[in-house]
């Protein structure tokens, strides 16, 4: 029974009140600590498994485009260019369809289509990878060349720097139909992220502009958007973090070529589709140490991705306060 004992200085205390909180303290920091940890693990054996490959081609490996097993030559630029083309691609198509889709949900919905349609779109994001890769591969890629690849080379292919950009044979694969398909997979992140800090607006901010008789996209640019900017910002980096660790949807339709090429069109390969294809036969030496140099690259390109976007929303933050 827990009694209340006066005290001669103050009010009467409680005989173990405080002990819930130590335990509560003591597990919320384990368990900071713990991750810190873990994340620190990861950073050291890696760095541990990839030293004999910093050891013979050191900050060089990051330059060079030579990716050969049979000779123990070894470069990650054609990697790292395929994960950041193929990111940016997935960027540059999934933020406006995704402020699309928010912005359908939040103003221009009738009341009875935006569950049902909230919901299909939030379940795009349950489907496996190895499902998306598979469908890129055998449905998508034959419709993307009949009805893109060769058309836009028809109309594009004299141009001198256009041309460039879909040269090569039509195939299906390449950097492009990879980037396009993590766009499909990014979509339902990102949309509905910026559907939740849409909806968080306050109702009396967007009807007083539309009261003073501005339209739905001038609402949406010039209230909504400078409310929820820093929502926005997170829901583009956590798709954009998605994108760049995708594995499996990438490794199908992305050609898995170690080249560099300026066509979007030709085969590419990146970080984890060359992890997928190449880590379970590469025996011990300079290959498999290479290949935790890759993993250690997109270690350290998803960490920068990250801090970034912290930056950024500090920045907003501090803009925002000038402002009020």
């Amino acid at each position: 029974m827990v009694t209340d004992k006066p005290s001669p200085n103050g009010p009467p205390e409680r005989k173990f009140n405080k002990i819930p909180d130590i335990i509560f303290g003591v597990l919320a920091r384990g368990a900071a600590v713990l991750t810190l940890g873990l994340l620190v693990g990861i950073m050291i054996s890696l760095f541990i498994s990839a030293w004999p490959s910093i050891r013979e081609f050191g900050v060089g490996f990051i330059f060079n485009s030579q990716w050969d097993p049979v000779m123990d030559l070894y470069g990650g630029l054609p990697m790292v260019y395929g994960t950041l083309a193929t990111s940016l691609i997935a960027l540059l198509i999934a933020v406006p369809v995704s402020f699309g889709i928010a912005l359908f949900l939040t103003e221009l919905s009738p009341a009875w289509l935006k569950r049902p349609l909230g919901t299909a779109i939030e379940l795009l994001a349950a489907v496996p990878s190895i499902v998306y890769g598979m469908w890129g591969l055998m449905v998508f890629g034959p419709i993307l060349v009949q009805y893109f690849q060769r058309p836009l080379q028809a109309v594009f292919g004299d141009v001198p720097v256009l041309g460039a950009l879909v040269s090569g044979v039509p195939m299906g694969i390449g950097v492009l139909p990879a980037g396009i398909i993590l766009a499909i997979m990014i979509i339902p992140y990102i949309a509905s992220v910026m559907r939740d800090v849409f909806d968080v607006t306050p109702p009396l901010l967007k009807e007083s502009a539309y009261g003073l008789g501005s339209t739905t996209w001038e609402v949406m640019w010039k209230v909504v958007l400078p409310y929820t900017k820093a929502g926005v910002v997170g829901g583009i980096m956590l798709g954009l973090g998605r994108a760049l660790g995708e594995t499996m949807a990438v490794t199908f339709v992305i050609g898995n070529v170690a080249q560099l090429s300026t066509s979007l069109f030709d085969p590419a390969t990146s970080i984890t589709a060359t992890l997928a294809n190449e880590f379970a036969e590469a025996g011990p030496g300079l290959h498999q140490a290479s290949l935790f140099y890759l993993g250690l690259l997109l270690f350290f390109i998803t960490f920068v991705v990250l801090a970034l976007s912290k930056l950024m929303l500090l920045q907003l933050q501090k803009g925002e306060g000038k402002k009020s």
